[in-house]
């Protein structure tokens, strides 16, 4: 990796294109082979999200404190796109996930969600969308689609990863905003996964649409703060993955109307070692079991299937990333169920963001820290 050291002397020039990109590649141990690691960019500041624009030579980052990036896999880092919302930059809040339009190379569109402040000092999670200007310097007509309602967090537990499904619908995976009891509330957002139109308006289909008190949007409950989500390619339903206490990290296939447990139910304890208060067991009645669970967190972040034909030894493997272990996970899948789990990059002790899969088939991380990396990951047969 570069050295903080080469990054200082490079930093503060605009357009920059790093001469140091991709010149020097390191190879970590796997049971499947060599793991290479290319740094493509660093010097950016807590970056949250990435999406590859149809290039596939250039892609969009966001980075929490508010701003939006392009960068190259050239190295190039632009200066920060005009057009984006003020975000509530503090704590965990900030801008967060980026996704373009099923349609963009028609539509332009851009989506966004971040921390939204609220007029008594507590945000929740918002999502928008702006149409990509032509010169690639700035988001144009931005608008707010959705708000989590009420607004609630102090500075935590926003989620949020926004996933388009195949017919063009969005999912929202959201934070409950570290107020336990509101994942079970029906009438608040909070530890919701909510499901609207490209434009925000709830589907006719949604499980309580018709439920007076409810939001439409409303999807799946009782989660606590999501933090990866993604469509599985091969059947076409979403996984997300979300938070524990201290303990309880797990990943769910949310369905309409099922819930989750948070608070009820968690493999978990509080982070002063005492029992969550309003637990009653690790799964209770009403609730869905994990379809994975760590006892111990990991600290997940980012999630992405690897269905590409470039490294065949990944075929058919969910990549997540770890905060707390500083790792890449690999879970080796057989249908739905995980057959097999492996931590991969713990030697460089970076937190992992973010995991996106990219056009040419090798994985994307992008490292959560002031001075954080994008880095390029594949695989080599030793």
């Amino acid at each position: 990796m570069l050295s903080r050291c080469l990054r200082a002397a490079l930093g503060g020039v605009a357009l920059l294109a790093s001469s140091m990109a991709f010149a020097q590649i390191e190879h970590y141990p796997s049971e499947q082979g060599r793991v290479s690691v290319e740094d493509v960019v660093g010097g950016l500041a807590f970056p949250w999200s990435l999406a590859f624009l149809p290039d596939g030579k250039r892609m969009l980052v966001t980075e929490r404190p508010g701003r939006l990036r392009l960068v190259g896999l050239d190295g190039k880092l632009s200066e920060p796109l005009e057009g984006v919302p003020e975000v509530f930059a503090s704590a965990q809040g900030g801008l967060l996930d980026v996704r373009l339009s099923p349609d963009f190379e028609q539509d332009r569109l851009v989506y966004l969600s971040y921390a939204e402040a609220g007029s008594d000092g507590r945000a929740g999670t918002a999502v928008g969308r702006g149409k990509l200007s032509a010169d690639l310097a700035r988001l144009e007509g931005f608008e707010v689609i959705f708000r989590q309602q009420p607004k609630l967090s102090t500075g935590h537990h926003f989620g949020s990863r926004l996933v388009f499904d195949r017919d063009g619908n969005l999912f929202v995976a959201l934070g409950e905003n570290n107020q336990r009891p509101t994942a079970q509330d029906m009438d608040k957002h909070q530890g919701k996964v909510v499901r609207i139109r490209p434009d925000g308006q709830a589907l006719a289909d949604n499980p309580f649409v018709d439920r007076q008190g409810v939001p439409p949007e409303i999807w799946s409950l009782g989660h606590r703060n999501q933090q990866g989500a993604a469509i599985n390619p091969w059947t076409g339903e979403l996984w997300t993955h979300e938070h524990g206490p201290r303990g309880g990290d797990e990943i769910n296939l949310p369905k309409p109307g099922r819930n989750y447990g948070w608070p009820l139910a968690t493999h978990g304890i509080n982070y002063n070692g005492q029992p969550i208060p309003e637990a009653t067991g690790e799964v209770v009645e009403g609730s869905e079991a994990p379809h994975h669970v760590w006892v111990e967190s990991p600290g997940i972040s980012g999630m992405a299937f690897y269905d590409a034909e470039r490294f065949p030894a990944w075929q058919h493997n969910l990549f997540i990333g770890a905060l707390v272990d500083r790792s890449l996970i690999r879970l080796q899948l057989e249908g739905d169920e995980i057959a097999h789990e492996e931590r991969l990059l713990k030697e460089l002790g970076a937190r992992v963001r973010d995991v996106r899969l990219g056009p040419d088939g090798y994985l994307y991380l992008l490292t959560d820290s002031d001075d954080g990396q994008l880095l390029r990951v594949g695989l080599e047969a030793d």
